[in-house]
């Protein structure tokens, strides 16, 4: 249930309404969660939601044409919800390790993100010349929003995978306490 809540939740912050500066958005961080912790028969859910919201907002919102780089930005959703479900087996969140597991798959989930996204919008758009200096251009202007898409997967993935870790922690913390109590 958790996973759905916080698929909804990404969905809500990119909506125009809610405020997020630079795409300090819970998108990654959702995908990731829904990956490692949703039902593998429901995986198609988030990735219709989140799809079916970049039409909403491309079309609707902001006024833009539909073209083929949404396809780029709809696969990186695929992937990292596959990503996430790389993370089911063995990632309690008690060690070291499976924290470092979590946050190298934020990590990857950010940088992904931001070559293939930059990538798409310099063949898809007239903005920069098609060739490696205007691909470097590209890269090159995306990069303050990179900074801040790779805090927001940092940030919305620890909490996301924390605070039903922390939960589970607190219940076995009291569940020892009672015993010694007794």
């Amino acid at each position: 249930m958790l996973a759905y809540v916080f698929v909804l939740f990404a969905i809500a912050v990119r909506m125009p309404f809610a405020q997020h500066p630079w795409g300090f958005t819970p998108v990654a961080a959702a995908l990731l969660y829904f990956g490692a912790r949703g039902a593998r028969r429901q995986l198609w859910v988030p990735f219709a939601l989140f799809a079916a919201s970049d039409v909403v907002l491309t079309r609707f919102v902001y006024g833009y044409q539909f073209t083929w780089d949404h396809y780029v930005t709809w696969l990186w959703y695929a992937a990292i919800l596959w990503l996430g479900t790389n993370l089911r087996e063995n990632t309690s969140l008690r060690e070291t390790k499976d924290w470092l597991r979590v946050g190298g798959a934020a990590l990857a989930s950010s940088i992904s993100f931001f070559v293939l996204s930059n990538f798409a919008v310099w063949a898809c758009w007239p903005t920069y010349p098609k060739s490696a200096a205007g691909l470097m251009t590209c890269y090159a202007a995306a990069i303050p929003f990179f900074r801040r898409g790779l805090e927001g997967d940092l940030v919305f993935t620890a909490v996301m995978f924390g605070l039903p870790a922390l939960a589970a922690a607190l219940v076995r913390s009291g569940r020892a306490h009672r015993v010694t109590a007794v």
